[in-house]
């Protein structure tokens, strides 16, 4: 599934090429309804389109808004503008004057409300790429709760945007195990963590890819092989220290970690997470440390609020 990085490249993209035009939107597979939305007229004017999270949100004329959530199989395809004749299996069709985006696959594209868009970010986390992001709420769910930092990071009512691979990288990155309960993670590492994993989200808007392994260093045009491009994630040895990595389900979705640099002690384990152990698991679960790494110590000294631009404000 796309993570955040992805959804917000596609707002700017897609702000690029259609805000302030008169689109001409359908459904060629007819399985959106966008009647309510152009009110029968042949095009209508997009003001912006915004991301949230794993969701895109475009804000037409007379406040009728498209809500677009990507899901495992949803994808854009771009092309100039008069597009040739679509496939049916194109849920959307967005033309504009010089540029068309058909979309398939999503799973959910619908014409909301301003109360159904409200009550929708409402059930969501704050998104570390958003300029209006407040991350209070996310760091007083980590200080009570004792649900698994891996599970936390992944919930979209927790933090918006996180998915797997940004899960597995941050929490190598701050030397976390996954296991480790929310409310164990210092406030301190808890405020670095959310600040690295939008310095990394914004970086993979840059980059229009994950990379975790160049700390903050611009990639674009420049090769980084798959297999260097993050640290844990569906690795077989650990980028960081070459040791293995492990694997395990974590409410139905597969934590990878380094075996060496994540160290957790069985003993401090939940009593359920003991007795779900397998022996791979119990092998990776060693005596641990309380020392965490810092941003200079991930990324290097600087001033990383301006080591990227900022996302644009909406």
């Amino acid at each position: 599934m796309p993570e955040g990085h992805t959804i917000h490249r596609a707002a700017r993209d897609h702000n690029a090429a259609l805000a302030g035009h008169a689109l001409s939107v359908t459904s060629p597979q007819g399985r959106a309804d966008f009647a309510a939305l152009t009110g029968g007229a042949d095009r209508v004017t997009l003001r912006r389109v915004e991301a949230y999270g794993k969701h895109l949100f475009y804000v037409f004329e007379r406040g009728r808004t498209v809500h677009i959530h990507l899901g495992l199989f949803g994808k854009f395809r771009r092309s100039p503008s008069p597009p040739p004749p679509p496939a049916s299996t194109v849920r959307m069709r967005l033309e504009g004057p010089e540029v068309t985006f058909d979309l398939r696959g999503p799973t959910a594209c619908d014409v909301i409300t301003r109360g159904e868009k409200a009550a929708l970010l409402a059930r969501l986390g704050p998104d570390p790429l958003r300029d209006d992001a407040d991350p209070q709420a996310f760091f007083d769910y980590l200080g009570r709760s004792k649900v698994p930092i891996g599970a936390a990071l992944m919930d979209q009512s927790v933090i918006a945007g996180v998915g797997n691979v940004y899960r597995a990288e941050v929490l190598h990155l701050l030397r976390l195990h996954p296991l480790v309960a929310a409310r164990e993670v210092p406030r301190a590492v808890a405020e670095e963590m959310w600040t690295l994993l939008g310095l990394l989200l914004r970086k993979g808007v840059e980059d229009r890819r994950i990379i975790t392994t160049r700390g903050l260093v611009a990639t674009r045009g420049k090769r980084v092989t798959r297999g260097e491009s993050v640290h844990v994630y569906g690795r077989q040895t650990c980028f960081t220290c070459g040791g293995p990595v492990g694997r395990f389900l974590l409410r139905a979705r597969t934590v990878h970690l380094c075996t060496g640099c994540q160290p957790y002690a069985t003993a401090a384990l939940p009593v359920r997470a003991k007795l779900a152990t397998t022996t791979s698991l119990t092998e990776m679960s060693v005596t641990g440390t309380s020392e965490y790494p810092t941003l200079d110590a991930i990324l290097g000294p600087g001033d990383h609020d301006s080591a990227l631009p900022a996302p644009a404000r909406r």
